[in-house]
């Protein structure tokens, strides 16, 4: 077995398809097939359903995968730590984060980061799926760390560290009833149409696990993946909507509630895997964005 097997494996298994992976590989199709049968060959399991029209992971393929990455990573590691002593920190980061960042300011981290460490590459990836998405990937390991929103109790396999918070206000259109309020109780808002952001997101956690500590239903009619679009959907009154405070501060023509007896906070983290050890790449971001002063003033 040798490492540029596992690497063709894991971007079949990552693109599902030998054309888009050789593309990516920048290597001939014929030799991404070879390399996948000769690996297929040594463990003694297909890895890959495939026929003309799709390519699927086996049930062997799906236990190997991160293991494979894993095993990249320390190959990756171990190379880091030559070219460190040799050369200064170099290496790759792949981060993951949510489509908003609240308050913190990442374009500001990086650059920070970019500043001290020229010779690391970081890859952004954002996530429409939500923080378990990302905390997903960070278990299997196609991400390095993530900035999640998770409340409650995380994952087993995760390591979350909190960044900062802030709360949720209720969003309605200048038009809307609640408008002439600045303060209100839970259980009123039962009865209204809300719009939300998808299950899987934590801001969308929050105010769920909200109203069922009170007891409470509420209609969900509209969900949309990110404040922008959320906003829209509030704007033209076609319903209410919890927004962190930051974000409904920026739309003047929004009315913004603050709801009593209820302790609706969106929360930021970094998620980082407990069993698999990051590479020194990876730990030096970590620490930069733990350690400093990121927030939006």
């Amino acid at each position: 077995m040798e490492l540029r097997h596992l690497e063709y494996f894991v971007a079949v298994a990552e693109e599902l398809s030998f054309t888009r992976a050789s593309r990516r590989l920048h290597v001939v199709q014929s030799g991404v097939s070879s390399a996948i049968q000769s690996l297929e060959r040594d463990l003694g399991a297909a890895l890959f359903d495939r026929d003309r029209h799709r390519v699927e992971l086996t049930d062997a393929g799906q236990a190997l995968l991160p293991a494979a990455r894993a095993t990249l990573a320390a190959a990756e590691a171990a190379r880091e730590v030559v070219a460190e002593a040799r050369r200064g920190l170099r290496g790759t980061v792949t981060v993951g984060t949510m489509l908003s960042t609240g308050t913190v300011d990442l374009p500001r981290m990086l650059a920070s980061f970019y500043a001290s460490h020229p010779e690391v590459s970081v890859r952004l990836r954002l996530a429409s799926a939500g923080s378990t998405g990302l905390a997903r990937d960070v278990l299997a390991g196609a991400l390095d760390l993530a900035l999640v929103s998770m409340p409650g109790q995380p994952p087993a396999g995760l390591v979350i560290q909190p960044i900062t918070q802030e709360p949720l206000r209720l969003a309605c259109a200048a038009t809307h009833p609640l408008a002439a309020q600045t303060v209100t109780d839970l259980e009123p808002l039962a009865g209204e149409v809300f719009i939300d952001f998808p299950p899987g997101f934590g801001n969308r956690a929050v105010v769920d696990r909200a109203f069922a500590a009170a007891g409470l239903d509420r209609q969900v009619s509209f969900e949309a993946a990110e404040f922008t679009a959320a906003i829209g959907l509030v704007r033209g009154g076609l319903g209410v909507a919890f927004l962190p405070a930051s974000v409904a501060a920026q739309w003047p023509d929004l009315a913004a509630l603050e709801v009593r007896g209820h302790a609706l906070l969106w929360a930021i983290s970094v998620a980082t895997p407990a069993h698999r050890r990051m590479s020194r790449a990876a730990r030096a971001f970590l620490a930069e964005l733990v350690g400093g002063d990121w927030l939006i003033s």
